[in-house]
């Protein structure tokens, strides 16, 4: 049996575990609007910085860079996900005898799932974790006291310019994610597995929403703020060394993938939740 004493030690326990989580919520939160507040200054004062960062980010550096970076990495990604949904659709629609739908599946599925869900994921990969990979170093090797010391404010200066340079290159990005998605998925459906060319075309661009699109990129920005947000935080707050460098950036990543889908749903739920019907013809 358990005694009360020990029934009150337990209880106190679990609320000073859950007072904890809600100071680290809280501690988030804060950094997130004093990181947001900081990129107007970044943008004005950081010029340079913002620059060389988009060059990094975009590019790579070190081992990165070797494979092109983030632009190779991101349409890799996204050019054998639209090939998956060309071939799995293909698939399953030739079941029922209507594989003429694969191009208003590519049209459909791609930009509304696969290519921001995707594209946030690589984001996450590579951005996302090299950025907290960097901040991590710089604060146990107390770079960021430093900046500190010498009267630079750390979180414009280290965290502002990292937004605002990732807003800035996600965009290019997430275009050459969506362009390589709809290229692989015809190239698949017409020369792999040998549709027509012009039925491919004629149902692609039927059902080809154009607001899809634009809420896509919307969506793609949505989530590479959140990656961004949340790298930098894990980056910034860094403690342990080198060691706990590794730590934070798996936490970091292990967010940050949570955050892309939970964006994914959100925004999914409020363009297309209430939404009942779906027309193929007429």
């Amino acid at each position: 049996m358990i005694s009360g004493t020990d029934g009150g030690r337990a209880v106190r326990r679990r609320l000073a575990a859950l007072s904890r989580g809600v100071d680290a919520v809280g501690a988030q939160v804060v950094f997130y609007l004093r990181a947001l507040g900081s990129v107007g200054k970044a943008a004005r004062s950081y010029h340079e910085e913002t620059l060389r960062l988009i060059s990094e980010i975009s590019l790579g550096s070190g081992v990165l860079a070797l494979v092109g970076g983030s632009v190779v990495i991101m349409g890799f990604l996204t050019f054998f996900a639209g090939a998956t949904v060309a071939i799995q659709g293909y698939d399953a629609l030739g079941g029922i005898g209507v594989e003429a739908f694969t191009g208003f599946l590519s049209a459909y599925v791609n930009i509304r799932v696969v290519a921001p869900v995707t594209a946030g994921v690589g984001l996450a990969a590579t951005i996302g974790a090299g950025t907290t990979a960097e901040l991590g170093a710089m604060r146990i090797s107390e770079e960021i006291d430093a900046l500190d010391a010498m009267a630079i404010p750390a979180v414009p200066y280290l965290v502002g310019t990292r937004l605002l340079a990732g807003a800035i290159v996600v965009v290019p990005l997430y275009a050459l994610g969506v362009v390589a998605a709809f290229f692989a998925s015809r190239i698949t459906t017409v020369v792999i597995l040998g549709q027509s060319a012009g039925v491919y075309d004629h149902y692609f661009t039927t059902f080809l929403n154009p607001d899809d699109v634009l809420w896509s990129f919307a969506q793609a920005i949505a989530m590479a703020a959140a990656v961004m947000l949340i790298h930098t935080y894990y980056g910034f707050h860094t403690s342990g060394g080198p060691a706990g460098v590794g730590v934070a950036t798996g936490r970091a990543v292990r967010l940050s993938l949570i955050s892309v889908v939970t964006v994914t749903l959100m925004i999914s739920l409020a363009l297309y939740g209430s939404a009942r019907q779906l027309h193929l013809a007429g």
